[in-house]
């Protein structure tokens, strides 16, 4: 198979699926068809690759051989994998599917994308918009060996770092892992450098101490400056960070293990969105850490 021959849909084309998009159009893909329930958003990237604009997940795979679905949550991931959705008319199509969902969601998408006579990989990404674009995505795919092959020159694309994890939903488990981690590492460093405003320190210099230390962290080099400035604009979102800490403390659940850090770095997410904060950028934690900010 030549992927390079399929004719390519997205479904959820906000930031993340957009910059797919354009990164597959770039290198020589037939992004052939785009779909999104904020139809302004689908309209404009069609325009812009030159694609159609789908009415609807059906007309999606009607106009695709391969498609990538990124959407937010297990409902909307749920509901475009229906019998009148993607499922319709579905043969022999691919579907590597992107959202950070429970692992059991995607062992019942790909079921029912075999019952229906296609194939389905789940595509987790560990990574945000920029790399979207600039095809340096860190890529953790599940589900058939033989499927990952076929595809795998694409996934390459999009990735600079791909990594075959096993079966259907194994990725999704890691996938839960790594979002566990980093937002408890992100609302750990927002407790510290929240505890250094307090006492008065400089917290340029406490963040340089961190990072030569054992408080070093990725997450101190890509938001302790946005935490000390107040800079949230979204990378990735508050809620997903709550959302996402949600489905790895069920699956703590579900296995008998206390995650006790993990499960207070829920509670600080929802309450962001309680706040009315959800969609700031999951940095914006050291509000509620920082002294006085919490109430402004």
């Amino acid at each position: 198979m030549n992927v390079k021959e399929l004719r390519i849909g997205i479904v959820g084309v906000g930031r993340m699926g957009a910059n797919m998009a354009r990164r597959l159009k770039d290198c020589g893909y037939q992004v052939a068809v785009v779909q999104d329930v904020a139809t302004d958003l689908a309209k404009s990237l069609a325009e812009e690759l030159g694609c159609e604009a789908a009415g609807s997940p059906a007309e999606v795979t009607a106009g695709a051989d391969l498609i990538l679905t990124v959407v937010t949550d297990e409902a909307a991931m749920r509901g475009i994998f229906s019998e009148d959705g993607l499922l319709k008319g579905a043969e022999g199509r691919i579907f590597l599917n992107c959202a950070t969902v429970s692992p059991s969601v995607h062992e019942d998408v790909a079921a029912a994308c075999e019952a229906a006579g296609a194939k389905a990989l789940e595509a987790c990404m560990a990574s945000s918009i920029t790399q979207a674009r600039e095809g340096t995505l860190y890529l953790m795919i599940g589900g058939d060996k033989e499927v990952f092959d076929q595809v795998e020159p694409l996934l390459n694309e999009l990735s600079s770092s791909l990594r075959y994890v096993g079966g259907t939903g194994q990725a999704a488990k890691v996938k839960a892992l790594v979002n566990m981690v980093m937002n408890i590492n992100t609302a750990g460093l927002a407790e510290g450098l929240g505890l250094g405003s307090a006492l008065g320190l400089d917290l340029q210099m406490l963040k340089e101490v961190f990072s030569q230390t054992g408080a070093n962290s990725r997450v101190l080099e890509t938001d302790g400056d946005d935490m000390i400035i107040r800079d949230h604009d979204c990378f990735f979102s508050a809620s997903h960070a709550a959302k996402d800490s949600g489905i790895a403390n069920a699956l703590a659940a579900e296995a008998g293990v206390a995650v006790p850090l993990s499960d207070s770095t829920e509670k600080q997410y929802r309450k962001l969105i309680e706040l009315g904060r959800g969609e700031l950028d999951k940095s914006a934690v050291a509000e509620l850490t920082f002294p006085g900010r919490s109430e402004d």
